[in-house]
């Protein structure tokens, strides 16, 4: 079932960003299904399409298939100045699928409405991903399901009317010197996971790179007086010990 019909398991703030901006598009051309599909093996063979990846490929489509949702970001820049966005996530299947060289499958979906460099993608383990800018066909974890994702949007999408941190080198020096922060576990995985409190968010989270291991980065916000102040204070903490944020990754 569609997730805006059976949205089971989601989070009262995803739930929130779905009601306020989430519909369903219905695709203006006929898909061919995974199960006619041939496609080549970890050999360049041509085989009929496995039994993994028409589960999950058929899957993903029925449950998010034109699923759109629109996530406002907020962002400050390290020269000073902020800016403001929301863009629109398109749900929608591509037409490319790859073998995964270690086990699995993946493979690629619309993402979102603007035109970005790198390649979405979901793996038959069910983890979410992207393809690098060099185009090689290699899987790299972003979030640990469409759910994490989902919840994550929610988080980024709540916080971007809170004040955000400028982004440079230090910010995930800046956040570690945080405590006091709990963990939003339903945004939260291996690669990308959020912090938070009634002041502070933090969201760490690891850039599709061709490099390895790939760097991690650390996006700050804050609201009122308290959260500046503990932001400020990380801020001077880091500063003082010298440390590049992606040095501590």
């Amino acid at each position: 079932m569609h997730i805006l019909e059976d949205r089971s398991g989601l989070s009262p703030r995803a739930l929130a960003l779905l009601d306020r901006t989430g519909y369903r598009q219905e695709p203006s051309e006929p898909r061919l299904p995974t199960e006619l599909l041939r496609v080549r093996d970890r050999r360049g063979r041509l085989i009929p399409a496995p039994l993994e990846l028409v589960i999950r490929r058929e899957g993903f489509a029925q449950r998010y298939g034109g699923l759109r949702y629109a996530v406002r970001r907020s962002i400050a820049h390290a020269k000073g100045g902020r800016s403001e966005r929301s863009l629109e996530w398109r749900h929608e299947l591509g037409s490319h699928v790859w073998p995964d060289p270690v086990r699995g499958w993946f493979f690629d979906w619309r993402g979102p409405s603007a035109a970005h460099p790198i390649r979405y993608l979901v793996h038959t383990d069910g983890r979410v991903g992207a393809e690098d800018t060099a185009g090689d066909g290699v899987f790299q974890e972003t979030e640990a399901s469409m759910i994490h994702r989902i919840e994550s949007h929610a988080v980024m999408d709540e916080v971007s009317e809170w004040d955000p941190w400028p982004i440079d080198g230090y910010g995930l020096a800046i956040a570690r010197q945080l405590d006091g922060l709990g963990e939003v576990t339903e945004a939260s995985g291996p690669v990308l996971s959020w912090r938070m409190s009634d002041a502070v968010a933090v969201m760490e989270f690891a850039y599709v790179s061709t490099e390895f291991p790939r760097e991690r980065q650390a996006w700050i916000w804050c609201r009122g007086e308290e959260g500046h102040r503990q932001v400020s204070a990380a801020a001077l903490h880091a500063a003082a010990a010298g440390t590049d944020g992606r040095q501590a990754a």
